[in-house]
């Protein structure tokens, strides 16, 4: 029989009226062995054709399912982040009725702001706002020295946005970086205010770190149970990230530095080296978290291990140590083969 005629005569065998998977591939196999094949010769093509088909027609009715879980997964997403939006835009529209309500008193016009800050997801709109800081920070400098002001700005906004999120280096340095960015963009197109700007970006960006590590450790102290489970699954990475964040916050300047101008280079490499007693701060800060981590949940972390052993009695498991061996054994035949080729070469020149 050749490949074709072998799928062809699989797929009319292959029956669901069985009730189990090994009797539905049995009474295929007992089906494919009537006809002129010779299982013992069989080709790797051959058993390809076999296992597929069969997998194809076991599987059907499950692969339907999950395209349509998929197609149905994909609709919540983009319904999910409409409604994100149209969130947002919400909330922008609340607090621009309520500034036109509270206009006319300043002081009360400021701690709006701030509540506002607090309220919105400065996520996607970080690179705007650090951008609107600075611009607005030079226009209304009036003694030639920006640097407190916006440093405590960009304090406030690096905290509030990495304080509601999970604090894990891929998000952390996503909005430090983003950050920096808009920092030298302007810093770019104002060289003569390069040294003020990125100073007080530096500066902003390691105080608003610092702030948001601190909220993370008095938090600790009071973390729900459910939250705890959420931390341990966690557990090692957190401790990992807790430990470099001095390495983080650097190398979030030197790749930034890397791809601007020599001048802005410079100036960041400068500033870096002249913050290290600032950053061994914030690694002290860093590792007494870390500490007090290790210290209140290291039981659970503990309680977790055990289910992880558990785990690796499961099903999933069991077959990963199968397929493992299974894979030696390939490469030892394969050698063995290779072994014997050589040998039959070296014995027939003999």
């Amino acid at each position: 029989m050749n490949l074709q005629e072998i799928e062809e005569s699989l797929k009319a065998s292959y029956s669901h009226r069985f009730k189990t998977t090994d009797t539905r591939v049995a009474h295929c196999i007992t089906e494919l062995l009537k006809s002129p094949v010779d299982i013992n010769e069989i080709s790797l093509e051959a058993i390809k054709i076999v296992a597929t088909t069969i997998l194809d027609s076991e599987t059907q009715k499950q692969f339907s399912e999950l395209e349509k879980l998929q197609e149905q997964k994909e609709q919540i997403e983009r319904a999910i982040e409409k409604q994100s939006e149209t969130l947002q835009e919400t909330k922008y529209r609340v607090f621009h009725a309520l500034e036109n309500e509270l206009s006319t008193n300043q002081s009360t016009l400021s701690k709006l702001h701030q509540v506002k800050l607090q309220s919105i997801d400065l996520f996607n709109i970080l690179s705007d706002m650090v951008e609107s800081v600075i611009i607005t920070a030079l226009e209304k400098d009036s003694d030639g020295n920006i640097q407190e002001t916006t440093s405590e700005a960009l304090k406030d906004i690096t905290y509030e946005a990495i304080k509601e999120g999970s604090l894990n280096t891929i998000r952390t340095r996503k909005i430090l970086s983003t950050i920096l960015h808009s920092s030298i963009e302007i810093a770019e197109a104002t060289p003569n205010r390069a040294q003020e700007i990125l100073s007080a970006t530096l500066k902003g960006m390691r105080g608003g770190l610092l702030k948001a590590i601190d909220r993370f450790k008095q938090r600790l102290a009071f973390m729900p149970v459910e939250a705890k489970h959420i931390l341990i699954e966690d557990y090692d990475t957190i401790i990992e990230d807790l430990n470099q964040t001095d390495t983080l916050f650097s190398q979030v300047i030197q790749t930034q530095a890397a791809d601007s101008s020599q001048l802005i280079k410079e100036t960041l490499l400068a500033i870096n080296k002249e913050m290290k007693y600032d950053l061994d701060e914030l690694l002290r800060m860093s590792k007494e978290t870390a500490d007090i981590m290790k210290n209140r949940f290291s039981t659970f972390a503990k309680v977790a291990v055990k289910k992880a052993d558990y785990a690796l009695k499961s099903p999933r498991a069991i077959e990963a140590k199968k397929m493992g061996t299974q894979a030696l054994e390939i490469a030892k035949t394969a050698i063995d083969s290779a072994l014997k080729s050589a040998k039959d070469a070296i014995d027939k020149k003999k």
